[in-house]
């Protein structure tokens, strides 16, 4: 059996709708421009078709992909959370020491992580290090620059 994938219920929902999306809409518009690349005629020097088989390929894999994280998805119950401890589906407000920033970091899986977001994977070295810590505990983190110590400045939605 597939390990299963960590998601938040916000992070499922956006899987779901965007697996509709790419079989609904995607998946005809190239079935339709393979179509019409076929034909052109000779498609063994028909760029339009090798393009358009590509695309067929890439959206298959990433349909496959999304199936499979969706059957294999475990919905993170934000809602259980311990109050004031850092947790799966969490919001924490983290302080570098080292820069003196300000962060807000959301810990989910990494099936939904987005670093730029602020949403960071429970198996990331940072992420990993954050689960539960409570507020004003301090974490130091090595990464690959050096160690890194945060703040828990705040816990919670």
């Amino acid at each position: 059996m597939a390990d299963e994938i960590l998601l938040t219920q916000e992070g499922y929902d956006a899987k779901v709708i965007e697996l509709d999306d790419l079989v609904a809409i995607k998946r005809p518009e190239v079935a339709e421009r393979l179509k019409e690349a076929i034909s052109y005629g000779d498609i063994s020097e028909n760029s339009e078709y090798d393009s358009a088989k590509n695309e067929q390929a890439e959206l298959e894999d990433k349909i496959n992909k999304l199936e499979n994280i969706i059957k294999n998805a475990k919905i993170i119950d934000d809602k259980s959370a311990v109050k004031d401890i850092v947790g799966l589906g969490v919001k924490a407000k983290v302080k570098n020491l080292n820069t003196g920033q300000e962060h807000d970091y959301t810990i989910v899986g990494s099936a939904e992580a987005s670093p730029f977001e602020g949403r960071i994977s429970n198996e990331s070295l940072v992420g990993s290090a954050l689960l539960g810590c409570k507020v004003s505990e301090v974490v130091s983190v090595l990464v690959p620059d050096g160690e890194v110590k945060y703040e828990i400045m705040s816990v919670g939605q």
